[in-house]
């Protein structure tokens, strides 16, 4: 049985408009560990099986230490024993840390970054840590060999100009239609911010951009990723924007489709259950 890492990562002080995502982890696992819901993957994993899951709390920010050391330093210990990890955030500036352990563990990774916003100015309102720029900080220190965005909607020229000089490939949300296939060898890092949804399915984010995916199409990307994906993470859930916990349960069951892929569920499985 392979076991699950799981780690909060409750920050959100590089968020530009809403404070809120810090609260998200508490809240996605009060979903994800409910006896109100099933607790088998579509790709049939059974997720209530003793010992697939290892919780390691939440990232501890002390005074006096720079945020992304801690981060940076929650993820090596989480991922030391070799179990596959999925971080919980947070606003999505903590990808950047995290990235920073999770790659010096793969000497070849593709990120899929699944968004409404490609995250890639280069600072933000002057701010180089902005959870509109990890994706910039992230190419720059060549933490990824790919980088593959899906689902976007939102794109200046700031942004056009970024993928020109970071080499990044873009489905747009009008592109992602039916059954989206990415052509991808080698280890693959999921990155999935909730604002990639419809605000009709997840109305809990600070920056709602309508005319986005499905949840449907969320988990047909993840199932997709099958026998590549080594770890992924769930942000810019913010619960005071939600309505009626909708996005907190949208999150824990998308939680729960990447544990059954890295746990070695199949599509086939997914597939046959339907």
């Amino acid at each position: 049985m392979t076991p699950i890492a799981l780690l909060g990562v409750p920050n959100d002080e590089n968020s530009s408009y809403l404070r809120g995502p810090a609260e998200a982890p508490a809240a996605i696992r009060r979903e994800l560990f409910s006896d109100a819901y099933a607790q088998y993957s579509e790709s049939g994993v059974d997720l209530s099986a003793p010992g697939r899951w290892i919780d390691h709390g939440d990232v501890r920010f002390d005074a006096g230490v720079d945020p992304w050391t801690s981060i940076e330093t929650a993820v090596e210990r989480a991922l030391e024993p070799g179990h596959p990890l999925i971080s919980l955030g947070g606003d999505h500036a903590v990808t950047h840390p995290i990235l920073r352990a999770v790659r010096r563990r793969h000497s070849r990774l593709t990120i899929v970054h699944v968004d409404a916003h490609p995250d890639i100015y280069d600072a933000y309102q002057g701010n180089p840590r902005s959870h509109a720029s990890p994706f910039a900080r992230i190419m720059e220190e060549g933490l990824a060999d790919r980088l593959i965005q899906v689902g976007l909607r939102a794109t200046s020229a700031e942004h056009r100009a970024q993928f020109r000089r970071f080499g990044v490939e873009t489905v747009s949300a009008a592109q992602w239609t039916g059954d989206l296939q990415l052509r991808i060898d080698g280890p693959v890092y999921l990155s999935l911010d909730l604002d990639a949804l419809d605000p009709a399915f997840a109305p809990g984010v600070s920056h709602r951009e309508p005319g986005g995916a499905t949840p449907r199409q969320a988990i047909g990307l993840i199932h997709s990723l099958e026998r590549r994906l080594v770890a992924a993470d769930v942000v810019e859930y913010n619960p005071r924007c939600d309505i009626e916990n909708t996005t907190a349960l949208v999150a824990a069951k998308l939680v729960k489709e990447i544990a059954g892929i890295l746990a070695g569920g199949t599509r086939a499985a997914a597939n046959l259950a339907a």
